[in-house]
């Protein structure tokens, strides 16, 4: 059975990156991380190796770290072992439109299928939800993303960054019958068996 956790701020958190790094599959270290960049990641980007250097600031080794080409989907070999899917903040919605354009959806799915650690920050949260939609309050939906299902790994929908400032949208969501409605304030990290 594999693991999920979603927070605000993932490893910029010391709570929630200290839950991150004591529910790895391995050490740090020896995790293979397939890591899907944000929506303002270039192809030259991706490929400059700056994103593995950033994953090997949290504790991954180099040669253990995949980070997955939305220009270039199929480079990804998905006979790869993966260990730890990580899916960072960014604009949710831009995000989440990369991953169902590229066919990512299926890799992360089948990933996760095959034992991999979920580790959602923010947008990634977001995205591993029933749904995005409500998210359209905090980030702007710019990108023409009609779909607005998220991965369903999580049977509800999230408000991260929470604060009294978002307290009207949680009692919304709740009034509009939307059930199982999680908060995650900055410091917050929910674990799950998925």
């Amino acid at each position: 059975m594999a693991k999920m956790i979603l927070s605000s701020c993932d490893f910029r958190n010391s709570e929630s990156a200290k839950c991150i790094y004591d529910h790895l599959p391995l050490p740090v270290d020896q995790c293979k991380v397939l890591y899907f960049p944000n929506e303002k990641a270039t192809e030259g980007a991706i490929k400059s190796k700056k994103f593995h250097q950033r994953l090997s600031e949290f504790g991954f080794s180099k040669e253990n770290i995949y980070v997955f080409n939305y220009f270039s989907p199929a480079e990804f070999d998905v006979n790869t072992h993966i260990d730890v899917i990580y899916i960072s903040g960014g604009n949710t919605f831009g995000t989440m439109k990369r991953i169902k354009e590229s066919g990512a959806e299926t890799i992360i799915l089948d990933c996760i299928s095959h034992g991999a650690m979920y580790i959602g920050g923010s947008a990634g949260a977001h995205i591993a939800s029933r749904s995005i939609h409500h998210v359209a309050k905090y980030d702007h939906d710019t990108y023409g993303l009609t779909d607005f299902s998220g991965l369903c790994l999580l049977d509800g929908v999230l408000i991260c960054h929470y604060s009294n400032l978002r307290e009207k949208d949680y009692i919304a969501l709740i009034e509009a019958g939307e059930q199982n409605v999680i908060k995650l304030q900055d410091q917050d990290y929910i674990v799950f068996d998925i």
